[in-house]
């Protein structure tokens, strides 16, 4: 072993130390680029226009989604207004929301318009239009992305499609758990479990409401519609 040690410290000293043995390992790699001058010119050409493109598009993007933001001002005021054709549609001026999204794709701003689109299509009971929009859309704050959960949860109840109403009353429960909209979820789904004849699961729901949630609103609804399953349940 130490025999192994010596041999690899002598040839660590003459890579270090011996001009000779440094000026035929530059030799070597000048040789090298040399003769693979174009590779190595490609490869730098390559990454040199990964780099560019990355800035291009990083720029690009930004100034698309501020173009797209300044435009979604006017939709965003119809639709605050209920006017939701022109919030939808624009105004013959200014670009709807359906405009803003399908040509600033990509942007926050168009990801926020599908947020507006989908939920104007649910209160117009246009419910699979609806859920193509809002499941575009997602957000890092967790209140918003849970009360779009709700929605489409909203959507495929009123589709009849109990299961997927189920699963995303499930996510908007539990995305950001607080005392402010969590017990709204829970009614939701405890309302999709007794639709689903999950009588069981609807009254574990409507307990976790009455026993976490018991400053809510949602209380004394919990309280009455647990009482009247356990009813039903034990006939």
């Amino acid at each position: 072993m130490a025999k192994k040690q010596t041999k690899n410290s002598e040839v660590e000293y003459e890579v270090l130390e011996n001009p000779e043995v440094i000026a035929s390992r530059l030799e070597r790699g000048e040789t090298f680029v040399r003769e693979n001058s174009k590779v190595v010119g490609g490869i730098l050409i390559v990454g040199v226009l990964l780099i560019a493109g990355i800035l291009f598009f990083q720029i690009n993007k930004q100034n698309q989604n501020e173009k797209a933001q300044a435009e979604m001002f006017q939709a965003v005021y119809y639709f605050e207004q209920d006017q939701t054709d022109l919030a939808l549609n624009g105004d013959g001026s200014n670009a709807g929301l359906l405009k803003i999204a399908d040509q600033y794709s990509g942007t926050d701003a168009a990801n926020l318009a599908n947020f507006y689109i989908g939920s104007i299509y649910l209160s117009e009971g246009k419910y699979n239009d609806a859920l193509t929009h809002l499941k575009k859309f997602s957000a890092s704050d967790y209140f918003v992305q849970a009360k779009t959960y709700a929605l489409i949860g909203d959507a495929y109840l009123e589709l009849e499609n109990v299961k997927e109403a189920i699963n995303y009353y499930k996510k908007a429960a539990a995305e950001g758990e607080n005392k402010y909209f969590t017990p709204r979820y829970l009614n939701k789904l405890a309302v999709a479990y007794e639709e689903d004849g999950d009588l069981t699961n609807a009254i574990k729901t409507y307990e976790t409401i009455e026993e976490k949630y018991f400053e809510s609103y949602e209380f004394t609804n919990a309280r009455k519609h647990k009482a009247r399953l356990e009813g039903l349940a034990s006939r």
